[in-house]
């Protein structure tokens, strides 16, 4: 007598429970209440990558003022990532991710400041915009698969990074070769014209003043120049 095997019966899983009208609606309230919260999230996030990348180029000319300005914009951009990222999250985040988020949010805000400012000034100030625009690049990728990949050096060290590399090199080899040509030719504003204008207008100021200022003493008559002699009159018929 044989006997048939018992075929096993496998119960399919439970489909996920679909949410109620009432929680639809409470989802979409809480949205809708969080939309201008992310709105200025996004406004601090342009504003805070504006004031770096001004900053960053023009930090020379006033290294104190510049820096009080960088400050700012990181703060600001610091800001922002916290609304964003941290208030807004849908879940808690913890103390590890908190200070990860922190500082490649500093990271990332420094980056785009490079490549915007650089990109923006390149030509006023080629040589130094040179060096910010590529340096921007790489800062940016890196800063950014740090803040948001679950595995940010594999994502990091692959084709993708290797790409950006490469991209990196090319652009700034190009742009060291354009820069002395930029330099030459003075193309762009100069933002040293404001101090050249300002010492011209100083110094016809200063003109102004002198011609407009008569001589204290008076200048000697022919008279008292020439005691024994009387204009118009020659005694041995040479005109002196």
């Amino acid at each position: 007598m044989s006997s048939t095997p018992s075929l096993a019966t496998t119960t399919p899983p439970p489909a996920p429970a679909q949410p109620t009208r009432s929680q639809r609606r409470s989802q979409s309230r809480r949205e809708s209440a969080s939309l201008p919260w992310r709105y200025l999230g996004y406004v601090g996030y342009y504003v805070g990558a504006g004031l770096i990348s001004g900053a960053v180029v023009h930090h020379p000319m006033a290294p104190a003022r510049y820096s009080m300005i960088a400050a700012s914009g990181v703060l600001v951009f610091l800001l922002a990532t916290v609304l964003n990222d941290l208030i807004l999250a849908k879940e808690r985040q913890p103390l590890s991710r908190i200070l990860r988020v922190l500082g490649t949010s500093t990271m990332l805000s420094f980056g785009l400041g490079m490549l915007s400012g650089g990109m923006q000034h390149f030509a006023d100030l080629p040589e130094r915009c040179a060096v910010l625009i590529p340096l921007g690049i790489v800062l940016s990728f890196v800063a950014f698969f740090l803040k948001e990949a679950k595995r940010p050096w594999r994502r990091i060290f692959s084709l993708m990074g290797l790409a950006i590399l490469v991209v990196t090199a090319l652009t700034f080899l190009g742009l060291r070769h354009i820069a002395p040509t930029m330099a030459e030719s003075g193309g762009g504003h100069s933002h040293s014209d404001a101090v050249t204008e300002k010492g011209s207008d100083q110094d016809q100021e200063s003109g102004h003043h002198s011609d407009t200022n008569p001589p204290s003493q008076p200048a000697a008559s022919p008279k008292a120049t020439h005691p024994g002699k009387e204009s118009g009159h020659d005694d041995d018929g040479h005109q002196h």
